[in-house]
């Protein structure tokens, strides 16, 4: 049996997850902004309390890696690795793209389907992959600036899931049948734990010394549209 605490800081929401052997056991999740330094290890806490387990009975700590937030993956990070040296036990690092493809399946699950998780990274640029059903990736992490020629290749031929909080502002760009947007998608811990376990098994874990949140800061910028302004060719 493996109790890990699943830790996520690296978008707008904070959320934390007890799971056992993959399963959710406990969840809090905070969607106010700006509260992770405030509320984790509240809820970190609060969690634990609950299910009635003590720091010591904790086999791992999982977290987020990014990209995201910088402020919220220092946040996540910090914690995770304190937790880990005070409790000499691994640090497991899940990539937030995979795992917010992973809670999207549950609000929507079909086999025929591609999952396009997007973080907001202000203005129209967004922290985007491509994954399926199975949760293999399909098109690696990247930063993109969306326009109206984003993601139609892929539309083209298949059905695209979108959700995350980068996805609302790239509705009306995004125009495409094959688009589908989850409105009610609220990410969290939750998405984390299958991950994190399936690594716990593999024994996938990162270095508690070394570890470094996944900074992700290069744009694949969109043509320029200013008048006067062409290629010259």
């Amino acid at each position: 049996m493996a109790y890990i605490l699943n830790i996520e800081t690296a978008t707008p929401v904070c959320s934390v997850a007890l799971s056992e052997n993959g399963g959710i056991s406990y969840i809090r999740t905070g969607v106010q902004k700006n509260i992770h330094s405030e509320m984790l290890t509240l809820f970190i806490e609060a969690i634990l309390q609950n299910v009635g387990i003590s720091f010591q009975e904790l086999d791992a700590v999982a977290v987020s890696r990014g990209p995201g937030s910088y402020t919220g993956l220092r946040i996540g990070a910090s914690v995770t690795k304190g937790l880990c040296y005070a409790l000499d036990i691994p640090l497991i690092a899940v990539g937030t793209l995979p795992a917010m493809a992973e809670s999207m399946k549950q609000h929507y699950t079909k086999n025929d389907v591609l999952y396009c998780p997007m973080i907001d990274a202000r203005r129209m640029e967004i922290f985007t992959a491509l994954y399926d059903a199975q949760g293999r990736e399909i098109e690696a992490v990247l930063a993109k600036t969306i326009d109206n020629e984003s993601f139609q290749d892929v539309l083209a031929e298949n059905k695209v899931v979108f959700g995350g909080d980068g996805a609302s502002k790239c509705r009306e760009i995004i125009a495409s049948s094959n688009a589908i947007f989850l409105d009610d998608f609220n990410y969290s811990a939750d998405g984390l734990s299958t991950l994190s376990y399936e690594k716990w098994k593999l024994k996938d874990f990162a270095d508690t010394a070394y570890f470094e949140p996944f900074y992700f800061k290069e744009f694949q910028a969109g043509k320029p549209k200013v008048k006067g302004l062409y290629d010259n060719k």
